[in-house]
């Protein structure tokens, strides 16, 4: 929990963001930006990948699922404090902005009530909300992306040409498959994100970015007005499919920065507010950092760095885009083209090695100088020169989301002898991470795309100066770290604060409200030309295991679930 003194009497709006592990509540004046007060809470259940709370019965693989009363605790939790905290009354809060991870939807009834919550479905992992990085829906989205090339669908190359298991109708699909009874039970597959907002107004609202990104709903070639596949499309998935849209989503996507509404009475004496405060449409986490790190306007990509990584920029037209996240009008900033890329794990993937791979004499090194096996590690490996490793990794360890959107890859680390050591293998991790980046910024320039600056937010982006550097260098390009430690909750707070008609545009929020770090991480040319030689054979090991005819990660994703 943090806190400042104010420096004005504001006017101060709320910016909640609900992460994959906890949420972080933030108040900030939207006269100056300043920041007066933040906490936040870990989700007692975190991300749900072995087994249903209460239950001995181990969940399939690459299950990961979330608890919506973590959600709820989180949230009544951090906001009371926050408030606390920030020596602001009640009535100076005017506005209230959420974020969400995505895609994560819920299955509920048709006032809300999560499937999971009720004992007749709590068993069912099904009934429960699918976390983004649940990939066990790989078959659905292939079966997805056949019918809509089959059928010239306008989703597939706004999505850059696959539609990704992470996201909406291969969850859905997923669950009328293996849990029809689950399917038939749920009147809304709703996004947490939306679900939220549902929960402080009491109105039901879809925001534009979740379903514009996650699910389908899309602008066919900048005209021809926004839709949904027809029933055709979904009947050919599945006949029980055919009227998903009219049955199971709700309503009309709304734009965001809009009002959902007012926050309930329940809600504001929960959370030691005024009822009736507007409350934004929700929005995914990573979209509503780029406005914080004050980028508006085409030209720059923004890096969230994370647990996953998104890559984010926005633009004055649609270019359609090779392995890209989706291009959606309004999406990100209101007034431009938004356009999403990403990595399935970063930080994911550093604390795997950590968690698994790390020797425990280095645990104790740590330990008696006072630091985390991390910070021991990268002090570590900022001592070798780009080269010097001898290795080379694919950052596949979930999967990859951008540009092959496949689930079923996998990682690989090559190079390894007896001489190995552990700061050796961790900063190959980092510049595997990078290499996937840079893969993705020419899938974007390649296409026209312009991509001039990078700016960097989230925990990696402050904390771990070696990736950053390590990311200049390899990419050739500076990158400027936003100044907040919270991006993601700055920028639902200035969605808040467009919703309570502080400011007319998102230029003018991030104008005040927005700031960057004075200085930046620029590339080394020395480091740069060995990186480009590794990055070359990056690019084989990419094609052969990705792109090429290799099997080899998918026979062995399969052994895997037939031996479980």
């Amino acid at each position: 929990m943090r806190s400042r003194k104010q420096k004005s009497s504001g006017p101060f709006v709320l910016g909640i963001d609900f992460g994959t592990l906890s949420a972080r509540a933030l108040i900030v004046n939207a006269e100056t930006g300043e920041e007066v007060a933040s906490a936040a809470c870990d989700y007692p259940h975190g991300s749900i990948e072995e087994r249903l709370p209460g239950s001995k019965r181990p969940l399939p693989p690459d299950f990961a699922l979330q608890h919506p009363a973590d959600w709820m605790h989180a949230l009544f939790n951090i906001v009371p404090k926050a408030v606390k905290m920030s020596g602001v009354r009640p009535e100076q809060v005017v506005g209230i902005g959420t974020d969400f991870t995505s895609c994560t939807p819920l299955p509920t009834t048709r006032d809300g009530f999560p499937l999971c919550l009720d004992d007749r479905w709590s068993k069912d992992p099904h009934a429960w909300p699918k976390l983004w990085k649940h990939h066990a829906a790989q078959a659905q989205a292939d079966r997805i992306n056949q019918a809509g090339q089959e059928r010239s669908e306008a989703f597939i190359p706004a999505y850059g040409g696959r539609y990704s298991s992470e996201w909406m109708f291969s969850k859905v699909l997923e669950t009328l498959e293996n849990a029809p009874r689950v399917y038939a039970a749920a009147d809304r597959f709703i996004e947490g994100g939306d679900w939220i907002v549902w929960q402080l107004t009491g109105n039901e609202t879809r925001n534009l970015s979740a379903a514009g990104f996650k699910a389908m709903w899309v602008y066919p070639d900048g005209h021809g007005g926004w839709r949904y596949p027809d029933k055709a499309f979904f009947r050919a998935l599945h006949p029980g499919l055919e009227n998903v849209v009219e049955e199971k989503l709700g309503p009309t996507p709304v734009a965001l920065g809009t009002s959902a509404g007012g926050l309930l009475p329940g809600m504001a004496e929960r959370l030691g507010l005024c009822a009736g405060i507007p409350v934004a449409v929700g929005n995914i986490d990573a979209h509503v950092a780029v406005p914080a790190c004050g980028v508006t306007r085409p030209g720059e990509m923004v890096m969230i760095l994370g647990t996953s990584a998104c890559h984010l920029l926005v633009g004055n037209q649609q270019q359609l885009v090779k392995g890209m996240c989706g291009v959606v009008q309004n999406g990100v900033v209101n007034g431009a083209w938004g356009y999403e890329a990403g990595q399935a794990s970063v930080g994911d993937l550093f604390a795997w090695y950590v968690r698994n791979g790390v020797p425990a004499w280095l645990q104790s090194s740590a330990k008696v100088a006072r630091s985390s096996p991390y910070e021991l590690l990268e002090k570590q490996a900022a001592e070798l020169k780009p080269g010097q490793t001898g290795l080379l990794a694919l950052d596949w360890w979930n999967g990859c989301r951008s540009v092959l959107m496949n689930s079923e890859l996998s990682g690989l680390l090559l190079g390894v002898t007896l001489a190995t050591k552990p700061q050796e293998i961790y900063r190959a991790l980092m510049e595997s991470t990078a290499f996937g980046t840079r893969r993705i910024l020419e899938a974007f320039t390649s296409q026209g795309v312009e991509i001039r600056r990078l700016a960097g937010c989230g925990g990696l982006a402050k904390k771990n100066p070696l990736l950053m550097q390590i990311y200049s260098d390899v990419l050739g390009l500076p990158i400027q770290a936003a100044s907040s430690d919270q991006a993601c909750a700055l920028g639902a707070a200035m969605h808040g604060a467009l919703a309570a008609g502080i400011f007319p545009n998102m230029q003018a929020a991030a104008s005040a409200m927005a700031r960057m770090e004075p200085g930046s991480w620029k590339p080394h040319k020395p480091s740069k030309a060995t990186y480009d030689k590794l990055y070359a054979e990056y690019l084989r090991l990419h094609d052969h295991f990705g792109a090429g005819e290799s099997g080899v990660m998918k026979t062995l994703r399969q052994l895997r679930a037939q031996s479980l």
